[in-house]
């Protein structure tokens, strides 16, 4: 599961050894310089994330004058001057505007995504003047592209773009752009690095019902940077079989009211995932006396006896970590119920119906709140759990 915001390489720093008569060269110069550098990229990149320092606004303009007549069309936008912060911890630097064509070609089938971005260009690597001037100044480039940015890339915008003649504007609502606007919704901030992105994924079985509450599960991982801000929760929720890779998930949610069966593949898969320090959430409704006991079976198979919240410990991370409950939320006006075993939690209740709006939107502010807290409980100690296990094998750091 690779971090998007990767730590610095683990390799040790050299440092000029300095002595009496020490004769100071070029190189010797340059290398004294890049250990300084290196250990300022090294205090960034483990303690903040990427993303933009002030600026950098995007803007729909005319094309401008100078550029010859077949470019001056509908695509030109201007980027405004400001300061980003790449993964690496350089310092991007645009010092005045920049008009900026997109030129990507829309075919007639089907929208297309592109990614306005910047990115640190390290002088060194640029060819010098004759002149040979004492000093260089650092640089950058911007590129239009339709892969996602890249880790050291900062996102300055994307566009949807429509079949057809493309017109790039401004959207009319700057919170749901349409197609041919400029969006700025997904634009990194510069600050404090988060200990870990939390993954999810709904895993998809035989229940007519598993996806009922799949919206909720976003409203959940949108919560996590408000309420506990040490841990984000990913940008998409996944839809999974167990008989995919699963591996790369923190949390598998299931919910429905069937019973839950396993064919050999399935279990073996779940059983690995377990072991592994994976965690999985099945969360049903009070009367879905099905799934509670085949849940409660497959949990005793598995190796992971089921055993009630208030059995274990009283300070048991689902009930302190981040957030103390001395009792469990009411959902519907009923008390709910958690029962865990290693890796598997069953909680009984129908609680990620209570982690995003209903249809009537008659949900209490305190309602859907505290259900979020105790569902954050829950992804922290997924979290925490592969961690831990994690910690234990020798792979551990390449899977980041």
């Amino acid at each position: 599961m690779t971090h998007p915001f990767p730590t610095p390489p683990i390799q040790p720093l050299n440092r000029l050894q300095a002595s009496d008569g020490l004769l100071i060269t070029a190189d010797r110069w340059r290398k004294a310089h890049e250990y300084h550098r290196q250990r300022q990229n090294a205090h960034y990149q483990s303690l903040n994330q990427p993303g933009v320092v002030c600026g950098l606004g995007v803007r729909a303009i005319l094309a401008p004058s100078s550029v010859k007549a077949e470019y001056r069309d509908h695509r030109w936008v201007e980027i405004q001057p400001g300061i980003a912060i790449d993964v690496a911890g350089n310092v991007i630097v645009v010092p005045n505007s920049i008009p900026f064509r997109i030129a990507t070609e829309v075919p007639d089938s089907e929208p297309v995504m592109i990614y306005l971005v910047a990115s640190y260009v390290d002088p060194e690597q640029l060819r010098r003047d004759e002149q040979n001037n004492d000093f260089m100044q650092e640089t950058f480039r911007i590129d239009e592209k339709r892969q996602r940015p890249e880790a050291t890339e900062i996102e300055l915008c994307r566009i949807f773009l429509q079949p057809g003649p493309v017109s790039i504007s401004l959207p009319s609502d700057v919170f749901f752009p349409g197609y041919n606007n400029i969006d700025l919704r997904y634009r990194l901030q510069a600050q404090s690095r988060p200990q870990a992105i939390v993954r999810m994924a709904l895993v998809a079985h035989s229940d007519s019902e598993y996806a009922r509450t799949f919206f909720n599960l976003s409203y959940l991982l949108q919560a996590v940077e408000v309420l506990h801000p040490s841990l984000r929760g990913a940008d998409d929720v996944g839809q999974i079989s167990l008989e995919e890779n699963i591996q790369e998930y923190d949390l598998l949610y299931l919910t429905g009211k069937e019973a839950l069966s396993l064919n050999s593949r399935e279990f073996e898969a779940l059983k690995f995932y377990l072991d592994k320090g994976g965690v999985l959430l099945v969360d049903t409704p009070l009367n879905a006396i099905s799934l509670i006991e085949s849940t409660q079976i497959i949990a005793q198979q598995l190796g992971y006896p089921l055993k009630p919240l208030e059995e274990l410990r009283r300070n048991h991370p689902l009930r302190t970590k981040p957030f103390l409950f001395a009792a469990l939320p009411m959902i519907n006006q009923q008390v709910m119920h958690l029962s865990i075993g290693g890796g598997i939690i069953l909680a009984v209740g129908d609680l990620g119906s209570c982690w995003g709006p209903d249809q009537e939107l008659s949900l209490s502010r305190v309602v859907i709140r505290t259900a979020q807290e105790l569902g954050i409980n829950i992804l922290q100690y997924a979290w925490k759990r592969r961690q831990l296990f994690g910690l234990q094998q020798e792979d551990y750091l390449a899977q980041w």
